[in-house]
Protein backbone atom coordinates (compact mmCIF):
# COMPACT_ATOMS: atom_id res chain seq x y z
CA UNK A 1 0.00 0.00 0.00
CA UNK A 2 -1.80 6.24 4.67
CA UNK A 3 -4.34 10.43 4.47
CA UNK A 4 -10.15 19.62 2.44
CA UNK A 5 -13.38 20.84 2.88
CA UNK A 6 -17.17 20.78 2.82
CA UNK A 7 -19.59 23.08 4.59
CA UNK A 8 -21.68 21.66 7.42
CA UNK A 9 -24.70 23.38 5.89
CA UNK A 10 -24.65 20.74 3.15
CA UNK A 11 -25.94 18.23 5.66
CA UNK A 12 -29.00 20.36 6.31
CA UNK A 13 -29.79 20.77 2.64
CA UNK A 14 -29.39 17.17 1.59
CA UNK A 15 -32.87 15.95 2.51
CA UNK A 16 -34.38 18.55 0.13
CA UNK A 17 -31.88 18.47 -2.72
CA UNK A 18 -31.11 14.73 -2.63
CA UNK A 19 -34.26 12.91 -1.42
CA UNK A 20 -33.11 9.56 -2.84
CA UNK A 21 -29.81 9.78 -0.97
CA UNK A 22 -31.61 10.42 2.32
CA UNK A 23 -33.13 6.93 2.15
CA UNK A 24 -30.05 5.10 0.84
CA UNK A 25 -30.32 1.43 1.80
CA UNK A 26 -27.53 -0.06 -0.29
CA UNK A 27 -24.18 1.67 0.28
CA UNK A 28 -20.79 0.88 -1.23
CA UNK A 29 -17.66 2.07 0.54
CA UNK A 30 -14.44 2.66 -1.39
CA UNK A 31 -12.08 3.06 1.57
CA UNK A 32 -11.50 1.47 5.00
CA UNK A 33 -12.10 4.82 6.70
CA UNK A 34 -15.52 5.24 5.10
CA UNK A 35 -16.39 1.65 6.05
CA UNK A 36 -15.48 2.28 9.68
CA UNK A 37 -17.53 5.48 9.72
CA UNK A 38 -20.57 3.67 8.32
CA UNK A 39 -20.36 0.96 10.96
CA UNK A 40 -19.77 3.46 13.77
CA UNK A 41 -22.96 5.22 12.63
CA UNK A 42 -24.87 1.95 12.99
CA UNK A 43 -25.30 1.60 9.23
CA UNK A 44 -23.37 -1.63 8.77
CA UNK A 45 -26.46 -3.53 7.65
CA UNK A 46 -26.73 -1.16 4.66
CA UNK A 47 -23.17 -1.74 3.47
CA UNK A 48 -23.22 -3.98 0.39
CA UNK A 49 -19.65 -3.57 -0.85
CA UNK A 50 -16.23 -2.69 0.56
CA UNK A 51 -12.59 -2.57 -0.60
CA UNK A 52 -10.06 -5.36 -0.37
CA UNK A 53 -8.45 -3.53 2.56
CA UNK A 54 -11.58 -3.12 4.72
CA UNK A 55 -10.93 -5.33 7.75
CA UNK A 56 -12.74 -3.63 10.60
CA UNK A 57 -15.13 -4.46 12.06
CA UNK A 58 -14.88 -8.19 11.34
CA UNK A 59 -18.33 -8.16 9.73
CA UNK A 60 -17.04 -5.78 7.06
CA UNK A 61 -14.46 -8.31 5.89
CA UNK A 62 -17.32 -10.63 4.89
CA UNK A 63 -18.94 -8.10 2.54
CA UNK A 64 -18.51 -8.32 -1.25
CA UNK A 65 -15.19 -6.83 -2.43
CA UNK A 66 -15.06 -4.08 -5.04
CA UNK A 67 -11.28 -3.90 -5.53
CA UNK A 68 -8.93 -1.28 -4.16
CA UNK A 69 -9.05 2.45 -3.62
CA UNK A 70 -7.02 3.20 -6.76
CA UNK A 71 -8.25 0.22 -8.83
CA UNK A 72 -11.95 -0.28 -8.12
CA UNK A 73 -13.97 -2.69 -10.24
CA UNK A 74 -16.73 -0.53 -11.68
CA UNK A 75 -18.67 -3.53 -13.00
CA UNK A 76 -18.77 -5.10 -9.54
CA UNK A 77 -19.88 -1.81 -7.99
CA UNK A 78 -22.68 -1.40 -10.54
CA UNK A 79 -23.79 -5.02 -10.08
CA UNK A 80 -24.28 -4.36 -6.35
CA UNK A 81 -27.04 -1.87 -7.27
CA UNK A 82 -26.00 0.75 -4.69
CA UNK A 83 -28.17 3.72 -3.77
CA UNK A 84 -25.01 5.49 -2.64
CA UNK A 85 -21.27 5.09 -3.27
CA UNK A 86 -19.01 6.95 -0.83
CA UNK A 87 -15.53 7.86 -2.03
CA UNK A 88 -12.60 9.60 -0.44
CA UNK A 89 -11.01 12.17 -2.70
CA UNK A 90 -8.68 10.37 -5.09
CA UNK A 91 -6.59 10.88 -8.23
CA UNK A 92 -8.57 8.51 -10.48
CA UNK A 93 -11.84 10.53 -10.66
CA UNK A 94 -13.86 7.59 -9.39
CA UNK A 95 -16.86 9.78 -8.59
CA UNK A 96 -17.03 11.05 -12.17
CA UNK A 97 -16.71 7.59 -13.65
CA UNK A 98 -19.46 6.22 -11.41
CA UNK A 99 -21.77 9.11 -12.23
CA UNK A 100 -21.32 8.30 -15.91
CA UNK A 101 -22.78 4.88 -15.08
CA UNK A 102 -25.79 6.58 -13.50
CA UNK A 103 -24.74 5.83 -9.93
CA UNK A 104 -25.14 8.19 -6.98
CA UNK A 105 -21.57 8.86 -5.85
CA UNK A 106 -20.07 11.58 -3.69
CA UNK A 107 -16.64 12.40 -2.30
CA UNK A 108 -15.45 13.14 1.21
CA UNK A 109 -12.05 14.34 2.38
CA UNK A 110 -10.57 12.63 5.44
CA UNK A 111 -7.05 14.04 5.34
CA UNK A 112 -7.45 16.02 8.60
CA UNK A 113 -9.27 15.55 11.90
CA UNK A 114 -11.82 18.20 10.93
CA UNK A 115 -12.17 16.46 7.58
CA UNK A 116 -13.05 13.23 9.37
CA UNK A 117 -15.69 15.08 11.38
CA UNK A 118 -17.19 16.62 8.23
CA UNK A 119 -17.10 13.31 6.37
CA UNK A 120 -18.91 11.60 9.23
CA UNK A 121 -21.71 14.19 9.24
CA UNK A 122 -21.98 14.19 5.43
CA UNK A 123 -22.18 10.41 5.18
CA UNK A 124 -24.78 10.31 7.96
CA UNK A 125 -26.88 13.02 6.30
CA UNK A 126 -26.75 11.29 2.91
CA UNK A 127 -27.98 8.10 4.55
CA UNK A 128 -30.80 9.82 6.43
CA UNK A 129 -29.01 9.47 9.77
CA UNK A 130 -27.99 13.07 10.49
CA UNK A 131 -28.67 12.70 14.20
CA UNK A 132 -26.33 9.73 14.51
CA UNK A 133 -23.69 11.70 12.64
CA UNK A 134 -23.84 14.65 15.00
CA UNK A 135 -23.77 12.36 18.03
CA UNK A 136 -20.77 10.41 16.77
CA UNK A 137 -18.81 13.58 15.98
CA UNK A 138 -19.61 15.01 19.42
CA UNK A 139 -18.36 11.79 21.02
CA UNK A 140 -15.12 11.84 19.00
CA UNK A 141 -14.48 15.50 19.83
CA UNK A 142 -15.04 14.84 23.51
CA UNK A 143 -12.74 11.81 23.57
CA UNK A 144 -9.90 13.65 21.82
CA UNK A 145 -10.31 16.63 24.14
CA UNK A 146 -9.98 14.34 27.18
CA UNK A 147 -6.72 13.00 25.77
CA UNK A 148 -5.49 16.55 25.12
CA UNK A 149 -6.26 17.59 28.70
CA UNK A 150 -4.64 14.48 30.19
CA UNK A 151 -1.24 15.35 28.70
CA UNK A 152 -1.46 19.16 28.69
CA UNK A 153 0.72 19.63 31.76
CA UNK A 154 3.56 17.43 30.55
CA UNK A 155 6.49 18.26 28.25
CA UNK A 156 5.78 18.29 24.52
CA UNK A 157 8.17 15.55 23.50
CA UNK A 158 9.43 15.59 19.89
CA UNK A 159 8.11 12.58 17.98
CA UNK A 160 8.19 11.10 14.49
CA UNK A 161 5.75 8.63 12.97
CA UNK A 162 7.24 6.61 10.11
CA UNK A 163 4.45 5.45 7.79
CA UNK A 164 6.67 3.95 5.11
CA UNK A 165 10.21 3.05 4.13
CA UNK A 166 12.19 0.51 2.14
CA UNK A 167 11.58 -2.76 4.03
CA UNK A 168 14.46 -3.79 6.25
CA UNK A 169 16.25 -0.44 5.90
CA UNK A 170 16.02 3.16 7.04
CA UNK A 171 15.90 4.40 3.45
CA UNK A 172 13.12 6.13 1.47
CA UNK A 173 11.49 7.16 4.74
CA UNK A 174 7.99 8.64 4.69
CA UNK A 175 6.72 10.42 7.81
CA UNK A 176 3.47 11.99 8.96
CA UNK A 177 3.54 15.75 8.39
CA UNK A 178 1.55 18.59 9.90
CA UNK A 179 -1.16 18.49 7.24
CA UNK A 180 -2.10 14.89 8.06
CA UNK A 181 -4.57 13.81 10.70
CA UNK A 182 -1.76 11.73 12.24
CA UNK A 183 0.28 14.89 12.70
CA UNK A 184 -2.69 16.45 14.49
CA UNK A 185 -3.12 13.40 16.71
CA UNK A 186 0.52 13.63 17.78
CA UNK A 187 -0.10 17.19 18.96
CA UNK A 188 -3.36 16.23 20.68
CA UNK A 189 -1.52 13.43 22.49
CA UNK A 190 0.99 15.87 23.94
CA UNK A 191 3.78 15.51 21.41
CA UNK A 192 5.55 17.78 18.97
CA UNK A 193 5.73 16.36 15.47
CA UNK A 194 9.29 16.93 14.27
CA UNK A 195 7.93 17.30 10.72
CA UNK A 196 5.20 19.79 11.58
CA UNK A 197 6.86 22.22 9.15
CA UNK A 198 6.48 19.88 6.16
CA UNK A 199 4.26 21.13 3.33
CA UNK A 200 3.17 17.62 2.36
CA UNK A 201 0.88 15.55 4.56
CA UNK A 202 3.25 12.60 4.19
CA UNK A 203 6.68 13.91 3.19
CA UNK A 204 9.70 11.88 2.19
CA UNK A 205 12.36 12.53 4.83
CA UNK A 206 15.99 11.64 5.28
CA UNK A 207 17.62 9.79 8.12
CA UNK A 208 20.01 12.72 8.40
CA UNK A 209 17.10 15.07 9.12
CA UNK A 210 15.75 12.73 11.79
CA UNK A 211 19.18 12.62 13.38
CA UNK A 212 19.34 16.43 13.35
CA UNK A 213 15.86 16.86 14.83
CA UNK A 214 16.48 14.18 17.47
CA UNK A 215 13.02 12.82 18.34
CA UNK A 216 12.43 11.50 21.85
CA UNK A 217 9.80 9.06 20.54
CA UNK A 218 9.88 7.11 17.26
CA UNK A 219 6.83 5.19 16.05
CA UNK A 220 7.71 2.98 13.11
CA UNK A 221 5.10 1.28 10.93
CA UNK A 222 7.35 1.10 7.89
CA UNK A 223 7.49 -2.68 7.52
CA UNK A 224 3.90 -3.40 8.53
CA UNK A 225 1.49 -1.54 6.24
CA UNK A 226 -0.32 -4.74 5.23
CA UNK A 227 -0.31 -6.71 8.47
CA UNK A 228 -2.36 -6.35 11.63
CA UNK A 229 0.14 -7.31 14.32
CA UNK A 230 3.84 -7.16 15.15
CA UNK A 231 5.55 -10.28 16.45
CA UNK A 232 8.39 -10.09 18.96
CA UNK A 233 10.78 -11.06 16.17
CA UNK A 234 9.43 -8.22 14.01
CA UNK A 235 9.89 -5.81 16.87
CA UNK A 236 13.49 -6.87 17.42
CA UNK A 237 14.28 -6.37 13.73
CA UNK A 238 12.92 -2.83 13.77
CA UNK A 239 14.70 -1.94 16.99
CA UNK A 240 17.96 -3.32 15.55
CA UNK A 241 17.70 -0.88 12.62
CA UNK A 242 17.39 2.13 14.91
CA UNK A 243 19.99 0.93 17.45
CA UNK A 244 22.66 1.75 14.89
CA UNK A 245 21.98 5.39 15.80
CA UNK A 246 22.25 5.62 19.60
CA UNK A 247 22.69 9.40 19.41
CA UNK A 248 18.92 9.69 18.80
CA UNK A 249 17.19 10.34 22.12
CA UNK A 250 14.39 7.86 21.34
CA UNK A 251 16.93 5.11 20.71
CA UNK A 252 19.02 5.96 23.77
CA UNK A 253 15.95 5.98 26.02
CA UNK A 254 14.34 2.90 24.43
CA UNK A 255 11.31 4.75 23.13
CA UNK A 256 11.20 3.26 19.64
CA UNK A 257 7.83 1.59 18.99
CA UNK A 258 7.19 -0.83 16.14
CA UNK A 259 3.45 -0.85 15.38
CA UNK A 260 1.10 -2.58 12.98
CA UNK A 261 -2.54 -1.64 13.39
CA UNK A 262 -5.18 -0.08 11.20
CA UNK A 263 -5.90 2.44 13.95
CA UNK A 264 -2.80 4.35 12.83
CA UNK A 265 -3.52 4.47 9.10
CA UNK A 266 -7.31 4.42 8.68
CA UNK A 267 -8.78 7.93 9.02
CA UNK A 268 -12.00 7.31 10.86
CA UNK A 269 -13.54 6.94 14.32
CA UNK A 270 -10.68 4.83 15.65
CA UNK A 271 -8.38 7.84 15.41
CA UNK A 272 -9.26 8.19 19.12
CA UNK A 273 -7.51 4.86 19.77
CA UNK A 274 -4.49 6.09 17.80
CA UNK A 275 -4.33 9.31 19.82
CA UNK A 276 -4.61 7.34 23.06
CA UNK A 277 -1.78 5.05 21.96
CA UNK A 278 0.39 8.07 21.07
CA UNK A 279 -0.34 9.57 24.50
CA UNK A 280 0.83 6.39 26.23
CA UNK A 281 4.04 6.42 24.20
CA UNK A 282 4.68 10.10 24.87
CA UNK A 283 3.43 10.38 28.46
CA UNK A 284 3.05 6.93 30.04
CA UNK A 285 2.91 8.61 33.45
CA UNK A 286 -0.28 10.58 32.77
CA UNK A 287 -1.92 9.14 29.64
CA UNK A 288 -5.46 7.76 29.92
Amino acid sequence: MGVAGYCCAVALLLPECCPAAATARRIVSTSPGVTEILYALGLGDRVVGVTNYCRYPAEASRKPRIGTFLEPNLEVIAALRPDLVVIIRNPVDLAGRLKQLGLNAFEVDTLTVDGIYRATEEIAARAGAAGQGRALVASLRSALERIRRSTASGPRRPMVFIVGRTPGTLESLVAAGKASYLGELIEIAGGRNIFRDAVSAYPRVSLETILARNPEVIVDMGDFAHVDRVTEQDRRRVLALWRRYPVIAAVRDRRVHAVASDIFVVPGPRMVEAARAFARMLHPETAP
